[in-house]
């Protein structure tokens, strides 16, 4: 287990503050391995938005297993030295240790910028203003505007009741529907993930606006090409005119309002399509989550008795966090942390340009059975005893000056959904796989199909009279 953060007393040497391991070049038939066993995967699934196929065969190939397997070897090859992959004129610098990790977040956004070659190639197509792309003038004035309006530094944001009553409309919506239906899957359940979150980020009057999301989904399909496929200015300006029409009769209650009133309609419509694009990996991990507890009774009951004894309203659910958070952990929503040095880094023995990418892969630091008891566990008590957060391993909303101003926001809204969604007695298909530790590394959340418990077994009783007659 890595130190608690700012810890120094690590295996690597260090000097003047800096880990002094020397990254290593792959070799050719390495860096081939590399780029068809790890970052293949990872582009085919799409970074911006998931591609359905591809995540689909991602799961029936455990993609994340075959990643994870090829970094041990080369670390263990190397002895934990950074791993430096050439892609033509463009070189990565992977991390293979938590103090690596360390160094890169630590160091953001100077010299390592969040603001990626590869970053600003994607999120451009849609959000060419927010705060993540942002050059370092603009990023001065956005970033702390962004963790004024998320309140980050407070669990529970100022308006938390209106965003909590949100997700109870919505989850008591769903669980109806669901209880007539018999079945939940992930359109279902994300069409309701919307509608509260376009209520919390929008107000009441963008509830059911969900041509707003079509075209946000179609513009970060684009951005899964990055510099590779061309902008649409008119999409982008559909997308601007739809938020700048809610921004402006949003009430109070939403992060709308709450940035209106802190920098102006200009500035809150500037950072709206990057909180939209977060909220959408928080749905699924809460989905992922759902799945986990549908399958371990044990789990969904602490789930179902946390509220009565949390308190009423936008209270802190600090079980159902853990579960959302372990879910990130073993599937994580954020499948490399990309920086850009802004000026040479001297690394070890060695000084690279400016320009030169550092990556961490989040998968293998969330599973790292070397240095992690709980690798393939579901162990949520590890976000609750201290464990998980001594570990700059573990990132599940980044770390250090970058790391997401909305985290608290989005756990939030993620736990009291779940808190909520587990009152339906759900089966998972597949469920088995889940129901005990090791926990596969590789899930398509858009795959899982969830059956009412007792309609399950109703239906399974009734094929089994028809076969017997």
């Amino acid at each position: 287990m890595a130190g608690a953060p700012g810890d120094r007393s690590r295996d690597a040497d260090h000097e003047d503050g800096r880990v002094t391991d020397t990254p290593v070049d792959l070799t050719a038939s390495e860096t081939g391995r590399v780029l068809r066993d790890v970052l293949g995967p990872l582009v085919a699934q799409g970074a911006i938005v998931r591609r359905p196929r591809a995540t689909a065969w991602a799961e029936r190939r455990q993609v994340d297993r075959t990643s994870r397997r090829v970094l041990e070897r080369l670390r263990a090859r190397y002895d934990g030295a950074p791993l430096v992959v050439r892609l033509g004129g463009r070189r990565l610098v992977l991390a293979t240790r938590p103090e690596h990790v360390e160094r890169i977040l630590a160091g953001s956004p100077e010299p390592f910028t969040p603001a990626s070659w590869e970053k600003r190639g994607a999120l451009a197509h849609f959000q060419p203003d927010g705060v993540l792309i942002s050059p370092l003038p603009e990023r001065l004035v956005r970033r702390p505007y962004n963790e004024a309006v998320l309140d980050m530094s407070e669990p529970v944001h100022r308006d938390g009741d209106a965003f909590v009553a949100a997700v109870e409309r919505e989850t008591r919506a769903l669980v109806a529907t669901v209880d007539a239906s018999g079945r939940l899957d992930w359109d279902t359940f994300a069409a309701s993930w919307w509608r509260t979150v376009r209520t919390v980020v929008l107000g009441r009057a963008a509830r059911d606006d969900e041509r707003l999301v079509a075209i946000l989904d179609a513009m970060r399909r684009d951005g899964n090409w990055s510099w590779f496929r061309p902008r649409r200015p008119w999409l982008r300006a559909a997308l601007e005119r739809r938020i700048a029409e809610h921004v402006a009769v949003a009430e109070p209650g939403t992060l709308a309002a709450r940035g209106r009133d802190a920098g102006g309609a200009d500035a809150v419509r500037r950072q709206i399509p990057h909180w939209l694009f977060a909220f959408d990996a928080a749905g699924a991990a809460t989905f992922r989550a759902l799945a986990v507890a549908a399958a371990r009774p044990a789990v969904r009951d602490r789930l179902l008795a946390e509220p009565a004894t949390a308190g009423d309203g936008p209270a802190v659910l600090p079980y159902a966090r853990g579960c959302v958070l372990e879910s990130v952990r073993l599937w994580p929503t954020t499948l490399a942390i990309l920086r850009d040095a802004t000026a040479p880094v001297r690394w070890g023995a060695r000084t690279f340009p400016a320009g030169t990418g550092f990556v961490v892969l989040s998968a293998f630091f969330h599973r790292d059975a070397d240095r992690l008891p709980f690798a393939d566990a579901f162990t949520p008590e590890a976000w609750l005893d201290g464990r998980a957060d001594a570990d700059w391993g573990l990132v599940p909303f980044s770390g250090g000056p970058v790391s997401c101003p909305g985290r608290n926001v989005v756990l939030l809204l993620a736990s009291h959904t779940l808190a909520r969604v587990v009152r339906l007695d759900l089966a998972v298909a597949r469920g088995r796989y889940l129901a005990q530790d090791p926990l596969p590394p590789t899930m398509d959340h858009l795959g899982l199909r969830f059956g009412l418990r007792g309609e399950t077994a109703r239906r399974e009783g009734e094929l089994a009279t028809s076969a017997a007659a």
